[in-house]
């Protein structure tokens, strides 16, 4: 497939997830983000309350306006001479309304950064689908939509994390550091999911290339924040079950979580991690230290824009660390499918 020639992208989109903004919105983005999925009622309203503790209001929409805000400044400083634009898949502002929004603006063709790092059905295709859908309800006015590569090796989401990393394992005495284990942690998905994509093999990528970087040999990629059906099997262990793993055998003085999986503090993070398995570690009298996501770290800003230069300089340096090498610009048509959508012969 051949890539649209420089001159023809005229904006950057800013593609998330979503999230409620008041205690009023919780029920109905949450329906938003199971429609079609097979997941008990008890578990939404059991996620409901992680929002309704924090006042109903995810942090995620906000760290999605200090994005949008660093990457105008960028680009106003350093290039490209590109709107940003912002849409979510879940909530507001949602996806249809932003692409009118940029038809009305004249936008014709754009680049979408997807807040995720990984492949997967949920993390990568989803988000194709969701943009197509969106530009469905616009109708011909709607801008053609280039998604920009995955991220999770390149050097501006790792050596933030890397950084992020040493602070935190710094909290614990240098007599004891060696032993303390990096809990490396993400979203977990369903095995059938996984099986479709690369997402464990980028996820092990990525905690491999910030353990080295952070000159640490004890780590381990465990998983959070299950939303399915008991009965599914979903990626593990889950990251309170090897805390308590950990804390019995006696081996570590502590652990530093880093959220590889995540590129901001929004409620997974917040709840599962903060609240959740930090409660845990309290109560088994385990030094629990998490590290900082990305967020708007200079480096992840200037990798955003290093993405959006390689889609319009064709012999720009693609940069990507370790042995996996640089994702394709355009992802295959059957890549990450929707394992529901996939029959076994």
């Amino acid at each position: 497939m051949t890539l649209p020639d420089l001159a023809t992208y005229d904006a950057l989109i800013i593609v998330s997830f979503g999230g409620p903004e008041n205690p009023s919105d919780v029920m109905p983005f949450l329906e938003n983000v199971l429609r079609g999925r097979s997941v008990p009622r008890e578990r939404m309203l059991e996620v409901a309350e992680h929002y309704y503790r924090f006042g109903g209001k995810s942090p995620i929409n906000d760290q999605n306006r200090e994005l949008m805000r660093a990457l105008k400044k960028e680009f106003s400083v350093r290039g490209p001479d590109l709107p940003v634009y912002w849409g979510n898949r879940n909530w507001h502002p949602f996806l249809s309304d932003t692409f009118r929004s940029m038809a009305a603006d004249g936008v014709r063709r754009a680049l979408a950064f997807t807040t995720s790092a990984y492949s997967s059905y949920s993390s990568c295709r989803q988000y194709l689908d969701d943009i197509e859908r969106a530009r469905g309800e616009v109708g011909p006015s709607a801008p053609t939509v280039d998604k920009i590569r995955t991220f999770f090796n390149h050097e501006g989401f790792i050596r933030p994390m890397v950084e992020n990393t040493v602070c935190a394992l710094h909290d614990f005495p240098s007599s004891k550091r060696d032993e303390v284990m990096l809990v490396f942690t993400a979203h977990s998905i369903p095995l059938s999911m996984a099986a479709t994509s690369n997402y464990v093999e980028q996820l092990e990528e990525a905690s491999r290339l910030v353990a080295e970087g952070a000159g640490h040999s004890k780590w381990c990629l465990v998983y959070q924040s299950r939303s399915g059906s008991p009965t599914q099997p979903w990626l593990g262990p889950d990251i309170c079950d090897y805390l308590r793993e950990l804390q019995g055998a006696g081996t570590s003085p502590g652990v530093v979580v880093v959220p590889i999986g995540f590129v901001s503090d929004h409620m997974e993070v917040i709840y599962d991690l903060d609240t959740e398995a930090r409660t845990l570690c309290d109560a088994l009298d385990f030094q629990m230290i998490r590290v900082a996501t990305v967020g708007t770290h200079p480096l992840f800003i200037e990798m955003i824009r290093s993405l959006v230069l390689e889609r319009v300089e064709p012999d720009r340096k693609r940069i990507a660390l370790g042995d996996l090498g640089p994702s394709p610009d355009i992802c295959h048509t059957d890549c990450c499918p929707n394992p529901r959508h996939i029959v076994n012969c």
